[in-house]
Parts: C-alpha cells; sequence; structure tokens
C-alpha cells in the first residue's frame, strides 16, 4: 500500500521521511516507479506535475497537503478519485491567528502608528472599542468558523457570508447574492477565506469594492483582509478602490501570481500590508498523524472524511 508524495515549492522528503517514521509498514516514495505504477494506494500532494496521477491504476485517493484543493483539481487528467482536503486543529490554529493579528493591527491603527514613528510624531489616533467594529468573515467553513469564535472572544461583533444558507451562534449569517449587499454593508474589517472556484474568481473586484460601506468607526473606509487563495482579487481593482480610498488599508497573503512579482505595486504601497502566503503553513508533524489516521479508517471500511465536491470546487 504505497503512499506517494509529490510537492512543489516544499521539500517532498522531508515530509516523506516523516510519513516513514510514522507508519514504518508502508512504502512511502516521492515519485511513481513509472507512469503506470501499480503499488501506488495514495497520492500526498501539493501542486502535484499534470498527468502525474492519471496513469496509475490502483489509485484509491488523493490528499491535499493544504486546506486548498484548486491546486489539485486544475490537473486536466485527473482520474476519477476521492479528492480530500486537509482539516486539521493545527492548519486551523493557524489561519485564526493570522486573522486575529491582521484584524487587530489594522483595528489599533497600526499602519497609522508606525508612519508616525517613522516621523517621531507623537499623537493618539480614534481607537473605538472592538464591540463597535464589524467584522465580516466571507467563507463560513472550518477556517471561518473558527476565525470567528476567536474574534468573538475580542469582543467584536461577526457577520458571516457564505454561498449557501450557514447557522453559526453569535454571527449574523448572510447566504447567496440575495445576502451579499447586506452583509458588505455591514462589514468595517471585511476577511475573505473563501476557496478557489469558478464562482470566487475575481470576485473582489470594483464591483464588489464599491457596495462596501463608506466610512467605519475607525473614521475612514473599510479594511480588506484576503487570506483564501489569490485568483480572488482583482489587484487593480483593490489598488484603486485604495487611491481612490474606498479601502482604508488592506493585508493580503495570497496574490493573482506567486511568488508577487518585484514589479508589483502591492509591495510599496504604503497602506497594504503583504505577507507571502503564509497565513496558515502546513506543518508535516501535525498533518501527517491526520491524514494517517484518515488512511487507517479507511481500511478498516469507514468513509472518508472532507471530500471534495469536485463541481463545487471544494
Amino acid at each position: 500500500m504505497t503512499i506517494l508524495i509529490s510537492i512543489t515549492g516544499y521539500d517532498p522528503e522531508r515530509w516523506a521521511e516523516i510519513f516513514r517514521r510514522a507508519a514504518p509498514g508502508r512504502q512511502v516514495v516521492t515519485a511513481p516507479a513509472g507512469p503506470a505504477d501499480p503499488a501506488i494506494r495514495y497520492a500526498i500532494v501539493w501542486k502535484q506535475p499534470e498527468g502525474l496521477l492519471a496513469g496509475l491504476p490502483n489509485l484509491t485517493a488523493i490528499f491535499s497537503l493544504g486546506a486548498g484543493v484548486d491546486h489539485i483539481l486544475r490537473d486536466r487528467t485527473l482520474p476519477d478519485r476521492p479528492v480530500v482536503r486537509i482539516v486539521a486543529e493545527d492548519l486551523t490554529a493557524r489561519m485564526s491567528e493570522y486573522v486575529v493579528w491582521r484584524v487587530m493591527d489594522h483595528f489599533r491603527r497600526g499602519f497609522a502608528y508606525r508612519a508616525q514613528q517613522g516621523q517621531k510624531l507623537w499623537h493618539e489616533r480614534l481607537q473605538p472599542a472592538a464591540r463597535e467594529i464589524t467584522v465580516g468573515i466571507m467563507g463560513l467553513g472550518n477556517l471561518g468558523r473558527d476565525a470567528a469564535e476567536k474574534l468573538k472572544v475580542l469582543g467584536f461583533r461577526v457577520a458571516g457570508w457564505s454561498r449557501t444558507e450557514r447557522r453559526v451562534d453569535g454571527v449574523d449569517t448572510f447566504a447567496g447574492e440575495a445576502g451579499l449587499g447586506p452583509f458588505l454593508a455591514a462589514s468595517d474589517i471585511l476577511v475573505v477565506l473563501l476557496p478557489a472556484t469558478p464562482e470566487t474568481k475575481g470576485i473582489l473586484d470594483a464591483k464588489l469594492l464599491s457596495r462596501l460601506k463608506r466610512q467605519t468607526p475607525l473614521g475612514a473606509g473599510p479594511v480588506l483582509i484576503n487570506a483564501g487563495r489569490g485568483s480572488l482579487q482583482v489587484e487593480a481593482d483593490i489598488l484603486a478602490a485604495l487611491d481612490a480610498e474606498r479601502l482604508s488599508e488592506a493585508s493580503l497573503d495570497v496574490f493573482e501570481s506567486e511568488p508577487l512579482p518585484a514589479a508589483s505595486p502591492l509591495w510599496t504601497h504604503p497602506r497594504v500590508f503583504v505577507t507571502p502566503h503564509a497565513a496558515a503553513v502546513s506543518d508535516p508533524t501535525a498533518l501527517v498523524p491526520e491524514i494517517l489516521k484518515q488512511i487507517e479508517a479507511f481500511e478498516r471500511g469507514e468513509p472518508l472524511r472532507h471530500v471534495v465536491d469536485r463541481q463545487a470546487g471544494y
């Protein structure tokens, strides 16, 4: 029951070694023994080469090494096997840490105070209470719901939007196109945790940004935080909204093209905070045991959990 590890952008041998230590009775490889390797039962992938999985006759399931699966589904030769997204406490906690960090930095006027420090300027800024601020979360999956819980503890009002109706205790929820306008109008800080699907591609465009409120309790326009996928955003429209002060500030962890090109004006914009797709890093020591638990349960006859709906894209 061989496990194939195919990773682009990370060290596959590091992952393979941790798998070998955690499952010493299994064969773990970083490349198939030919395009039709009959030994491979499971593939653990991140941005695998197109066609790599197509000819594996005994492949049973494909596991993503991240919360997203768009990097898998873009393979036009992908075989008809279950694709499983990772849902792990460690990954969820890391994303919530990022969201809370960026919300708090914007909320407590981090941009303004850093600029003042550079000028040696002593000036107290307007600071509303957390209870006066509504953080709107686009995407109420595992990541969005956990981030909402953490923000509620800090005293923020939290609203949430999803494609279909979801109920979350203590969160004002909105759904579908009918709910999008009211949700955006309520959000002072907009946090985006949506998956990459055909429906969400370019959703953060001029039209959506124009539906945000004009003024927030922070004394300026709303804030945008995107830690979902780069394909969600139209970066030219975000820059235009910042320059027109339709957005006051933005924190972006994901981009249309990654790594973010050196020529991108996002690098140097005074009201944009850039991180290199690092909001929730996949840690093999935390994720390998979760994947192996799934495989072992599946081999006992239990159904796979967190299987992706290919049509929906998540």
